[in-house]
């Protein structure tokens, strides 16, 4: 019988602020290039609309997830994640994605890779990009992971139940250093006179930080705003681009953008202010221990990762990052960022000065499932 496609069974499920396509590893081919080009096409990429596929037209909402049994004595399943890129033929396995690991344990009790257990399961993730282990603890009842509560996370409308994601050992997730280029600070020389002091550290992943009043802001500015300024998008890019060099992720900066433009991961960061959040509230500078902002894929993210928020909490705890300097030594095991839509906290976990463990609480949703239909032509050489 003629067929023009092939059907893969999938999930979509909300992970914190972010949204992404569930697929179980036995249901795709091996990694790569087969499997490369069904998952491109099951989000419409490379499109700026996604309009032929899963994907939202935004990086948030532009991620994959690949879960299976795990053969690890530590954990229960084994998760890929992969960053679609919207507007090219290209998927970045470098990294990890802290939203959507709190969707895993949903997927995998779904599809019998565990059984529940009431009151509150502990679902052991490896995450295979970052060879780091993630637990992530959830509700259940009559042997379903809940989702329905009265916990909230901003930037998602609503509430649901509280889940626990823990990182441990989350240093040195894709450079294998918790200071990748070795330093404490590096000074970024674009040129023409602008020259940048940064931070970079890799914990969840790996993020650069660098402060608003040496971009020419104050630190308040939401998305839309910083987007909107003149050339911010294309200084941070640039930043980013030879730190990506210096941390060892590219051999050249200028093979940044098309060989992994989803890592490193860049932040703005200032002192606490008051400033009136994405939904139209205030947030008040005492709400807070410092503001960040973060872009992605060359554009802001509307929200603030969750592995980035690993970062800015390991940053805080080492002294002479930019981070550190804003926050002094006045957090204990709480940090609390201020981030577009309002204070979002991480826990910091520390032994004989290593970092052991960082936590963050999250909620986590099912939207549908069903099959994605490939089109054979898309999977032509």
């Amino acid at each position: 019988m003629f067929r023009e496609s092939i059907d893969v069974s999938c999930s979509i499920i909300r992970g914190g602020s972010s949204k992404g396509v569930f697929f179980l590893e036995n249901s795709l081919p091996p990694h790569g290039e087969l499997r490369d080009k069904i998952l491109l096409a099951a989000f419409g990429s490379p499109d700026a609309r996604q309009i032929d596929g899963l994907g939202g037209a935004n990086s948030l909402t532009s991620k994959v997830c690949i879960v299976g049994p795990s053969q690890r004595d530590d954990a229960d399943v084994d998760y890929t994640y992969g960053q679609v890129s919207i507007d090219k033929a290209m998927i970045d396995w470098k990294g990890n994605c802290g939203n959507m690991i709190s969707a895993v344990g949903i997927f995998a009790v779904q599809n019998n890779l565990l059984k529940a257990v009431e009151p509150l399961t502990n679902v052991r993730i490896y995450n295979t990009n970052s060879n780091k282990i993630i637990h992530v603890t959830y509700p259940v009842k009559d042997g379903r992971v809940l989702s329905e509560g009265d916990y909230s996370i901003p930037g998602v409308p609503g509430t649901g139940a509280k889940l626990k994601v823990e990182f441990f050992d989350p240093s040195g997730s894709v450079t294998k250093k918790l200071l990748p280029t070795g330093n404490t600070k590096d000074t970024i020389s674009l040129g023409e006179n602008k020259i940048f002091t940064v931070s970079m550290v890799d914990s969840g992943n790996p993020v650069i930080f660098v402060k608003a009043e040496d971009l020419g802001m104050n630190g308040t500015e939401l998305p839309a705003e910083i987007e909107s300024a003149p050339g911010i998008l294309n200084t941070l890019e640039e930043i980013r681009s030879i730190c990506a060099e210096l941390s060892g992720i590219v051999s050249d900066r200028k093979d940044a953008l098309s060989k992994s433009p989803a890592y490193p991961k860049i932040c703005i960061v200032s002192e606490p202010k008051d400033y009136i959040n994405s939904e139209g509230a205030l947030v008040k500078a005492e709400e807070t221990d410092l503001l960040a902002r973060m872009a992605a894929l060359q554009k802001m993210h509307k929200t603030f990762a969750v592995t980035a928020a690993v970062a800015t909490g390991a940053a805080s705890k080492i002294k002479g990052t930019i981070v550190n300097e804003i926050v002094g030594d006045k957090i204990s095991e709480t940090l609390i960022i201020g981030q577009p839509y309002g204070p979002m906290e991480v826990t910091i976990h520390m032994e004989d000065g290593k970092i052991i463990k960082e936590g963050i609480y999250r909620t986590a949703r099912k939207i549908m499932d069903g099959n994605v239909y490939i089109p054979y032509s898309k999977l032509e050489v």
